[in-house]
């Protein structure tokens, strides 16, 4: 699937920034579903208000020089929506593995994101053909001072939020208004210390504060120019303060570890959470109150699913069953699976390929004294044999790919080749490092140390399986030990935010615009819960990061793109792999099925009333 058209509000998907992808089985087998990431780049109708809208920081700048703001009826991407859709049917996802908590927040699950692409709008979203072109979801309307600093907010009146009985008090909620202070109480909940979202803090932390004007209008202040200072507050969300605070008070630490909370989402979007079968599935529905239904973005679709399926035959056979109804295969089965009678002519299934917006890599814990040298970690890199790994194990279907930014993405350098696979290039950086095979046993020693080191990955990725033995055979000819740990993704998650790791073999998202900080800089390198978590710090990276963050002429940011991506390629702090294609089996029962630069747009499907299904037990 797409990293799909439901929009990614959780500010780590919605800026297609970086976000962690927890349980890639390879490729495609992640269920990549929405990046989510996310996602806004918007023009919107000049917008000739009364003075009342103008921001305090300046002078209004009209959202049509450069933002040019829609009609009040405009909203993100109605126009795909087909008129004569029928309501019904439903979407069945598999996944390979269970949340620990549904709260988007705290959780670095790139399923939860997805659940809450469905639950939760932004106050914008891009256009599905057009990343550059932005219209509204939440906001009506939006100014920008002169000064660049200064967005003046409008929300749409009558959003709601999903009705709910609190886990706790079991209060009814009902008919809850969306409101300026949700959106203040979000960036509140984000900004505190004991509040578990130092990425989001870290992509948060220049907006110095949300004045709240009235019910339906408030500022988001920056305290400085910010190349996506755009993104992200056209990506922000509310977050229900009757659910999370609904008492008045709030507490950090609580908010963590609400286990009852943390099982429910409540959202106002398109979908409504229904239940959380722990360990089996995540059903949704849609939310009849939706107030997209009067501006022409309703999804037709009534109910979604996600089931639990761990191994990928499994899927497959799931859906072929009709169990079903999209998922992303492996190239293995998308090869040697998908010749049969469910994909040919007659059959109700058909094939989609594009390219995901990932990548994957080994990243080496630089707390750990085997990977200070950069020489070690050179040769590690080089022997990682990308050629016999894309053949043997991804049947082809992937690219090799040489450092931190999507491949098809202006940000990365194509003329920097990840490392050639060569023992001998191998065993002269580890030489001059000082590891040398001085007892004859086959394994490099320095000051009686042998080289040895693990590498951490979910156990879910049959992928990973699949490349271990192929990495441990060619490492042993440089004398370097490695063995593998294969866990549960909660288990690699916790162990990732403790450090407590050699190697990891995981994966992320990345946007087309990406910012580097969150992986990166370092001052996130001792964080606990940050995204740097093998530790890097450089100096060099640091400035480029900042010049990056800083730069609005693309042409300018690209060669500092560059430039950051030479550098980390030389470090070498990340054994950099693939860039995967996804490969999506979707059934064919869906109508106004429309392939854009991320895939399929999940949210404009319909199907037929002859040919609609349902989730079982929902």
């Amino acid at each position: 699937m797409r990293l799909p058209s439901f929009f990614f509000p959780v500010l780590s998907v919605i800026l297609s920034l970086v976000i962690i992808i927890g349980c890639w089985a390879g490729v495609t087998s992640l269920d990549l579903l929405r990046k989510e990431m996310e996602q806004m780049r918007g023009t919107l109708r000049e917008m000739r208000e009364s003075l009342s809208l103008m921001p305090r920081g300046g002078a209004a700048v009209s959202s049509a020089e450069p933002e040019q703001a829609g009609r009040i009826s405009d909203a993100a991407n109605a126009k795909y929506f087909d008129p004569a859709a029928e309501s019904g049917d439903r979407i069945l996802y598999a996944i390979q593995a269970d949340s620990g908590n549904l709260n988007a927040v705290v959780s670095n699950d790139y399923t939860v994101s997805q659940y809450w692409g469905l639950t939760m709008d932004s106050l914008a979203a891009p256009d599905y053909a057009d990343p550059n072109d932005y219209k509204g979801l939440l906001a009506e309307s939006w100014s920008l001072s002169e000064d660049h600093l200064v967005w003046r907010i409008r929300l749409r009146r009558g959003v709601l939020w999903h009705d709910f009985t609190d886990p706790v008090t079991k209060k009814e909620w009902k008919n809850v208004e969306v409101t300026a202070e949700d959106f203040k109480f979000y960036l509140d909940v984000i900004k505190d210390e004991k509040v578990d979202a130092v990425p989001l803090r870290g992509y948060l932390s220049g907006i110095k504060e949300i004045r709240v004007l009235n019910d339906y209008e408030f500022e988001v202040v920056w305290d400085k120019p910010y190349f996506l200072s755009k993104d992200i507050t056209l990506g922000l969300i509310p977050l229900p303060r009757h659910f999370y605070k609904p008492d008045g008070k709030f507490d950090g630490t609580a908010f963590n570890e609400d286990a009852e909370r943390n099982k429910m989402i409540v959202g106002c979007g398109p979908y409504e959470f229904v239940r959380w079968e722990n360990g089996r599935r995540v059903l949704f529905r849609r939310f009849e109150k939706y107030y997209g239904r009067s501006l022409g973005i309703m999804p037709p679709i009534r109910e979604i699913g996600y089931e639990v399926i761990k191994h990928p035959g499994t899927r497959l056979q799931a859906l072929k069953s009709k169990d079903i109804d999209m998922l992303n295969l492996q190239p293995e089965q998308w090869i040697g699976h998908t010749s049969g009678k469910e994909f040919g002519e007659t059959g109700f299934l058909d094939k989609v390929r594009y390219p995901a917006h990932a990548y994957s890599y080994i990243g080496l814990n630089l707390k750990n004294p085997l990977f200070q040298d950069r020489r070690v970690r050179q040769a590690l890199s080089h022997l990682v044999d990308r050629d016999r790994i894309i053949r043997d194990v991804f049947s082809g279907l992937t690219r090799a790919t040489s450092g931190p930014f999507f491949m098809d993405s202006p940000a990365y350098d194509k003329t920097i080749k990840p490392y050639g696979f060569s023992v001998a290039k191998a065993k002269g950086l580890l030489a001059e490092a000082g590891w040398r095979d001085t007892d004859g046993d086959g394994i490099v020693d320095k000051d009686g140390e042998k080289f040895r080191f693990s590498i951490l990955f979910p156990n879910s990725s049959t992928a990973y399986q699949k490349m271990l033995p192929i990495l441990r055979e060619d490492m042993a000819k440089a004398g370097v030990l490695m063995e593998s740990l294969s866990l549960e993704w909660s288990v690699v998650e916790e162990r990732l935010n403790k450090r407590k790791f050699d190697a990891c073999m995981i994966a992320w998202s990345t946007g087309t615009r990406p910012d580097p900080f969150q992986l990166w800089h370092s001052s996130t390198a001792d964080l606990p819960f940050s995204s740097n978590f093998i530790s890097f710090r450089n100096a060099e990276a640091d400035r480029l990061i900042g010049e990056i963050r800083k730069e609005f002429d693309d042409e300018k940011r690209t060669e500092l793109y560059h430039q950051f991506h030479r550098l980390i390629h030389e470090e070498a702090p990340y054994l950099f792999l693939f860039s995967p294609v996804n490969l999506l089996a979707v059934s064919r029962r869906y109508r106004n099925r429309r392939e854009f630069p991320d895939g399929i747009a999940d949210r404009i499907l319909w199907t037929p009333s002859s040919e609609q299904m349902r989730i079982p037990g929902l």
